[in-house]
């Protein structure tokens, strides 16, 4: 029997650590997941001992600020370990808490399996070194990101992207315009605005006046947010009752609302890939803090922020960043996006050839037979070093 431990601290680490544990427990029902992580893998059998709702944080400044929680939730996960003495410590992205606490686990004893591991391919490359020397295993979620950590000698395979497995609808369109009430002739228009507190304060105002003013423009437009799981949706009616314009806050079936959606308004992240995946095009903004930008622009230099740009190795979808976010500026990228306009055709013929780049399906199952393996294979060179001792 393995005794798994998982350390994910985001709503999109708690979606992928769900699907990880549900392919574990299909090949091994008697293995023990426990650790930190959210709703979604507490439903997938994890027994979560730390609730990431309570960390989810993002930017440098904002991790510094809330530096003495992160200490006391290290100084926990460390007891539990400890405690139980895992086959592997099981990192699901959130790097800057993550590889802290790989560290410390590692002076325990314990194998440590890093599953979308720190982007050294898009900056600060020489951390590829420390998490090659900290990691057993690495699994990585796109091809680019091998490259930099094989040279930096850490043992890592590519497995292909989760979303190729879960980001589909479920209802055909017809059907699925019905139970959201949405009217195809117009064009709809889609709200990301991300599921961390902090984008939610610093972009969706931003997304909010944009859209009234599409509002007043177009008589044929309107508005849907689906609300991101641990999002507080008294605080996204506030935000939208105080712009001035209707949006319809909607919390399920998100992929079959996507799949009926002319373009999107979104934060840059998992979600615009999710989006691309189901070719829907997407205007994407980013901004946060000024000092978390000021440290961001000296260590990152990548063409593009976003992720499907990046995937593409070009600019396919128009990206606004910090102080280009303005009502100006994220209109005339939306009305490009219209229905039947000739860049919303060609945008939507390019995002085609994303999915081709992303591996093939069920990607969860592989990252859990490698998880399996690692700590097994990690058990047998322990035991080797103990005989020979």
């Amino acid at each position: 029997m393995h005794k798994i431990m998982f350390s994910a601290g985001e709503v999109s680490g708690d979606m992928h650590g769900a699907s990880i544990a549900a392919a574990i427990k299909k090949m091994e029902p008697e293995a023990q997941l426990f650790g930190f992580g959210g709703q979604q893998m507490r439903a997938a059998g994890v027994d979560i001992r730390c609730d990431m709702q309570e960390y989810n944080v993002m930017g440098f400044w904002e991790v510094l600020k809330n530096l003495r929680r992160m200490f006391r939730l290290r100084d926990q996960l460390l007891e539990i370990m400890r405690e139980e003495k895992p086959d592997l410590l099981v990192l699901i992205d959130y790097p800057d808490f993550n590889w802290r606490l790989a560290a410390k686990a590692k002076e325990l004893g314990v194998p440590i399996f890093s599953y979308i591991p720190p982007s050294a391919w898009a900056w600060r490359k020489g951390r590829a070194k420390p998490v090659a020397r900290l990691a057993d295993q690495i699994a990585a979620i796109f091809p680019f990101e091998t490259k930099v950590y094989e040279e930096a000698g850490a043992r890592i395979e590519f497995v292909g992207n989760p979303l190729i497995d879960t980001v589909k609808p479920e209802m055909c369109q017809l059907e699925a315009a019905a139970y959201f009430g949405l009217d195809l002739e117009k064009n709809n228009v889609l709200l990301l605005p991300g599921s961390r507190r902090q984008e939610i304060e610093i972009i969706l105002p931003e997304m909010l006046k944009a859209a009234a003013q599409l509002f007043r423009r177009h008589d044929d437009v309107a508005f849907f947010l689906p609300a991101a799981p641990g999002v507080s949706q008294e605080r996204l009616t506030e935000l939208i009752r105080n712009s001035g314009v209707a949006v319809h806050i909607k919390t399920d079936y998100t992929y079959d609302l996507m799949n009926l959606c002319d373009f999107a308004i979104a934060t840059s992240g998992t979600v615009t890939l999710e989006a691309a995946l189901l070719g829907l095009p997407s205007v994407i903004l980013y901004k946060m803090s000024p000092i978390s930008y000021f440290i961001g622009n000296l260590l990152v230099h990548l063409p593009n922020f976003s992720l499907p740009n990046i995937i593409a190795g070009e600019r396919i979808l128009p990206e606004l960043l910090q102080s280009e976010i303005t009502t100006d500026r994220v209109v005339a990228e939306a009305e490009k996006l219209f229905k039947n306009t000739a860049t919303a055709a060609a945008v939507k013929e390019k995002l085609a050839l994303i999915r081709q780049r992303l591996g093939k399906a069920d990607a969860a199952g592989r990252v859990a037979a490698l998880i399996l393996a690692t700590a097994d294979r990690c058990r047998s060179d322990r035991k080797l070093l103990e005989d020979q001792a």
